[in-house]
């Protein structure tokens, strides 16, 4: 059946096509499987939650029928501003429009949040601009330019809250920079939710072609209910394709946790247990609840505009299992750097069991692709990602903040699979974790956090972080083990050092750690064995597994670092190989020259790359990668089938002896390249 909706209809009707809803909710009461919720153009300032799901074979569908021409929106227009004193303005609006919940009382914290609690879930927008929020009158009036901020020249437009509670009104000043707000489209967001239904279980819905944007949402932490603007609340197979997604005080897209009301908000309420004891209890418990291949998970994210949220494009743990997030454009992630920790990033996954990744463009996001424990099974494929660190001249980040890499892949045992991707940032890679493999890439900037960061000291004790890994393709949880750091693969990557070298601290570099540079290539490995190494410590001396070796003879060789495998990669312009590498090409001979270029709203490249490679015998495949150490699983699809790496970032064919990097030939390339 299909049921319409109108905004612009005379009275509210039935959903019929001659007498249609006003409001998407009101559809969303009496949605069944298999019907079709068809959106007209207008603005719907509503919250959705649907109370029906569909079925494996009957999907309701929710579709705008002109694309992004239907707008749901978690904000209300504010129309009755009085000059206040200079460019700021004043409005007061009665608390009884937030119900029970108020965002200009609530403020963004929570469980691994590490900024200042200072700032509100309601935020002020002018024509789609968000404004900065100020923690006193004084700096609204005054108006400074926020020097942390990625877009300096916005951040003069300021916003401060108070209540009066003689009256029971929050009252907002706003410096509009000179602009009469009366004459202007200006908005706070109300709601917390725009798309997402307050209970569990509902399955199967599309949500189809919307402009989805400005919500009241909270800090989304991993062991807690993850709050988000749109998003299935612990469901199965849900779809939310072509849709316009922006300016959710936190997180857009939320695929991630239930509320757990013995473990929400854990540590921030009760302090007794260790964040990350509290983190494995949230594993564990969602066993109990729930999370089962069958139950949770397989939804898809395709085709989405994702920008200007202040926590993450995509969040998720646990509810995100068996996904898929394919040809998005996510962008302009915590540009205005208010908020600050350790969930922030354009993707930031807990749990990407069997998830891929692939064809998206990440850019200008203060992280681009973050998999948090449990990446297993984890693919991340043809990805353009860029421009995912600071814009020069930005003063040094909120304490708490974390750095910036395109790629973070953190406390994991495998086998994630990273493979055919152009990550130009500074820094490429963090590597936090173990069982990772590298195929194919293009990689502009450094490899950091090698061999850290895993795990912590206290009072000069090392206390490991044990996470768990799972029953292959499936989420039991097969065991715990720390991170032993390597079980790492290289094949078949370019590393091109496109910056100078610069130690950690200096102007370039604020957010890294101690230990890391900018130094781009493989060679912070170079102290890691080879598998021939490693496996020598487990045999006797005529080669043979020694059988009868104490236990405790090995206990060096049990926690020691897992071995590296590296072949076929090429490193320019400095580039630094690992020592143990040998079938490579170190090129010093060259100066390769890569330059991305805004070429009418594509995005190219200008290099001489192609000019100096050659061909490298043999593709690489699921069956020379082997196994991930701990979970003992290979590097395979999802439903256990072989890898071939033969088709490039663009889906071209690989010949038999393929170039190094994400493109199968310089003809291949040339769809990418600025001519």
């Amino acid at each position: 059946m299909k049921i319409y909706v109108d905004a612009a209809a005379v009275r509210d009707g039935s959903g019929r096509e001659n007498a249609p809803f006003k409001h998407i909710n009101d559809a969303a009461k009496v949605a069944q499987p298999g019907d079709e919720v068809l959106v007209a153009p207008g603005t719907y300032r509503e919250y959705v939650n649907p109370v029906h799901g569909g079925t494996d074979t009957d999907r309701i569908t929710y579709r705008s029928v002109q694309p992004l021409k239907a707008v749901i929106t978690g904000a209300e227009v504010l129309k009755n501003w009085q000059p206040y004193q200079g460019q700021v303005w004043v409005s007061r609006v009665a608390n009884s429009i937030f119900g029970d919940y108020n965002p200009y009382t609530t403020f963004v914290m929570g469980d691994w949040y590490f900024g200042p609690v200072d700032k509100h879930t309601g935020a002020v927008y002018m024509n789609d601009q968000q404004f900065y929020e100020t923690t006193s009158l004084a700096d609204c009036l005054e108006a400074p330019i926020y020097a942390r901020s990625w877009e300096r020249d916005k951040s003069i437009y300021k916003w401060y809250t108070e209540q009066d509670t003689a009256t029971d009104e929050t009252v907002i000043y706003a410096n509009f920079q000179g602009q009469n707000p009366n004459q202007e489209m200006v908005e706070i967001n109300v709601r917390r939710n725009v798309f997402m239904p307050q209970e569990n279980g509902i399955d199967n819905i599309t949500v189809s072609g919307f402009n989805v944007n400005k919500a009241a949402t909270t800090w989304a932490p991993p062991a807690s209910y993850q709050d988000g603007m749109i998003g299935p609340h612990w469901s199965k197979g849900w779809i939310i394709e072509d849709c316009d997604i922006s300016h959710s005080r936190c997180a857009g897209i939320s695929l991630g946790k239930y509320r757990d009301p013995v473990n929400d908000q854990y540590f921030t309420y009760k302090h007794v247990k260790s964040p990350t004891q509290m983190e494995r209890d949230a594993v564990c418990r969602g066993q109990y609840h729930g999370w089962l291949k069958e139950n949770i998970g397989h939804h898809i994210i395709r085709r989405c505009n994702i920008h200007h949220c202040e926590q993450d494009g995509i969040v998720g743990r646990q509810g995100g299992v068996f996904s898929l997030i394919e040809d998005n454009h996510i962008h302009d992630i915590n540009n205005m750097q208010e908020l600050a920790g350790a969930e922030i990033a354009g993707i930031k996954m807990h749990a990407a069991i069997d998830v891929i990744i692939r064809r998206n463009h990440i850019n200008d996001c203060t992280m681009g692709i973050w998999t948090d424990w449990e990446a297993q099974g984890t693919r991340i494929t043809q990805n353009l990602l860029d421009h995912n660190y600071a814009p020069a001249g930005t003063a040094e980040r909120i304490v708490g903040a974390m750095q910036s890499q395109d790629i973070f892949v953190e406390v994991g045992h495998g086998p994630t699979l990273i493979d055919n991707n152009l990550l130009l940032s500074k820094a490429s890679l963090r590597l936090a974790t173990e069982g990772v493999a590298c195929v194919h890439n293009l990689m502009l900037g450094s490899i950091t956090s090698i061999g850290a960061n895993t795990d912590f000291f206290v009072d000069g004790k090392n206390q490991p972080r044990y996470t768990p890994y799972h029953i292959q393709h499936r989420t039991e949880v097969a065991g715990f083990m720390t991170i032993l750091h390597g079980d790492d693969r290289f094949y078949n990557n370019i590393f091109v050092q496109n910056w100078s070298v610069e130690k950690a601290g200096s102007e370039t570099v604020v957010d890294r750690a101690p230990e890391d540079t900018e130094q781009v290539g493989t060679n912070g490995f170079d102290d890691y064995p080879t598998y021939a190494e490693w496996q020598a410590q487990f045999q006797a001396l005529d080669g043979t597994i020694a059988k009868e070796t104490d236990m405790n003879d090995l206990m060096s060789a049990h926690f020691g670092h897992l071995p590296i495998w590296a072949a076929g990669n090429v490193y320019f312009n400095g580039a630094k190989a690992w020592k143990k590498e040998t079938d490579n090409v170190v090129n010093t001979q060259d100066q390769v020259t890569i330059e991305l270029v805004d070429n009418e709203g594509q995005t190219s490249l200008r290099t001489n790359l192609y000019d100096f490679l050659t061909p490298h015998d043999g593709v690489i495949t699921t069956t020379m990668l082997g196994e991930a150490f701990e979970p003992e699983q290979r590097y395979e699809m999802p439903d256990g089938s072989d890898i071939t790496f033969d088709e490039d970032y663009f889906g071209n064919h690989r010949d038999i002896a393929p170039l190094p990097g994400p493109f199968a030939s310089k003809t291949a390339a040339s769809a990418m390249l600025w001519r």
